[in-house]
């Protein structure tokens, strides 16, 4: 077998492997269990007999496998329940609803699911109901819930903005939250009374309860000011909508009250348990790499910055390693995780930041035997494509010169998807219905 063919095979287990350490419907699973009438949800023992009502909330790509796993574990306790996901991502259910949305734009879908929840929360608002809070990757913008003021069409307006400024997931959702009728810790005001239970899929870098989803049902560090600072910073102030530039000088000047901070007595009812995280996907990778021969290396399950950067030193480490067996020798497969981003200024390519991970490696990687790196989005979509992430080798450069393929044009275009379309080298999982962040890695095998 060829390295070429081995490291692919090799790359394929170790993707599975963190695919399923991130399942949502075992991570569910494995957080609950149920002893007659008492409820076990991580470290906490809830006792049923003292809730007359059991119902669901929640918004993420995972929410279908979750719900599925709830009911699993309360059948008939669980009354009922209304969770939205993202197109593509729904499935059957016995007790809950399962709602359709856009993401990463939302749309009056997603509105009118807002509103379904938070009509169900209006009515179990009483000190005897349970309620379930499933939140995972995507969740922000799948319960749009405008706050007065403002419209569908300016929230879209400035999500599409933040997103090509290439702004990061903090700076993304402490706007949403302030700009939300949800977010924020919102949601466990809407549910008054009632015990909030949140059962969360981390998609975003240090597992920060406050940013998963723009934390419905915790406390919001983020304020007026740093709402202002963030479209500053990414140089999109002026172009932002006037209402959404309005509500948060009103902010700033005391005309609207804050979100709810960790002194709210709306907050104190409420239960957060991370059940599934990049970490664990990382490390379940990191197993498998190693019961396949490699030694893995675990660089960092938090990094961000500018693709293009991270892609070049993932590249400069692999190549010390092979050329002088540092940090590790090979074979070796190094892993790292986090969510990095992409600036599109004025581009008009197609892609997303795993698949521009490998085009940014590639000349890098050029000429190196044995060699593979490879980034994936755990949710199994990465940008606006059909592609979770790209491969590239030591060979990718030499075939797309023989294809007449300017790796440095589609670079600066960032129209990686078409780049790698053309090698056949987009990595194809289909949705997982999960979402972790990224997986990344570059393995390297012994020069034969």
């Amino acid at each position: 077998m060829s390295q070429a063919r081995r490291s692919r095979q090799d790359a394929r287990k170790i993707i599975q492997a963190a695919l399923e350490a991130a399942d949502p419907a075992r991570a569910v699973s494995r957080a609950l269990r149920l002893a007659g009438d008492e409820l076990w949800v991580g470290p906490r023992r809830f006792d049923l007999r003292a809730f007359r009502r059991i119902v669901c909330v929640g918004a993420g790509k995972a929410g279908q496998p979750m719900a599925q796993a709830l009911e699993a574990v309360l059948g008939p306790r669980l009354a009922e329940g209304v969770v939205v996901v993202k197109d593509g991502h729904g499935g059957p259910t016995a007790l809950t609803r399962i709602l359709e949305a856009s993401h990463p734009v939302p749309d009056q879908r997603g509105v009118t699911a807002a509103q379904a929840v938070a009509e169900l929360l209006a009515r179990n608002a009483a000190a005897d109901t349970l309620v379930f809070c499933l939140l995972s990757g995507g969740g922000s913008a799948l319960l749009p819930a405008p706050a007065p003021g403002l419209s569908l069409a300016d929230k879209q307006e400035i999500t599409r903005l933040l997103l090509a400024s290439g702004a990061d997931i903090g700076q993304i959702n402490a706007i949403r939250k302030h700009l939300s009728a949800l977010k924020g810790g919102n949601l466990a005001r809407l549910a008054g009374a009632a015990t909030v239970v949140s059962l969360i899929i981390s998609d975003v870098v240090g597992d920060r309860l406050d940013v998963i989803a723009s934390g419905p049902t915790v406390a919001d560090e983020s304020t007026w000011a740093h709402c202002r600072q963030a479209l500053l910073a990414r140089g999109v102030w002026e172009q932002a909508p006037a209402a959404v530039r309005q509500r948060i000088e009103d902010g700033l000047a005391g005309r609207i009250a804050d979100t709810p901070k960790a002194d709210d007595p709306a907050l104190r009812r409420a239960f957060n348990l991370i059940v599934a995280s990049n970490r664990q996907a990382i490390e379940a990778a990191a197993h498998t790499a190693a019961s396949l021969g490699y030694t893995a290396l675990i660089l960092s399950t938090t990094i961000e910055g500018e693709t293009k950067d991270i892609a070049r030193m993932h590249a400069a480490i692999a190549r010390e390693a092979l050329e002088h067996g540092r940090p590790v020798a090979a074979p070796f497969c190094l892993l790292s995780g986090g969510e990095t981003t992409v600036s599109l200024g004025r581009a008009t390519g197609l892609g997303g930041r795993n698949q521009e991970f490998a085009l940014a490696a590639a000349p890098d990687l050029a000429g190196l035997e044995g060699v593979l790196a490879f980034s994936l989005g755990t949710d199994g979509t990465d940008g606006p494509t059909d592609a979770a992430g790209a491969w590239a080798d030591g060979q990718t450069m030499a075939r797309a010169e023989a294809l007449g393929l300017d790796q440095a044009k589609f670079l600066a275009n960032h129209d990686a998807y078409h780049f790698f379309q053309e090698l056949d080298d987009l990595i194809i999982t289909g949705p997982t219905r999960t979402n972790v962040m990224d997986v990344r890695a570059v393995l390297g095998l012994a020069r034969s």
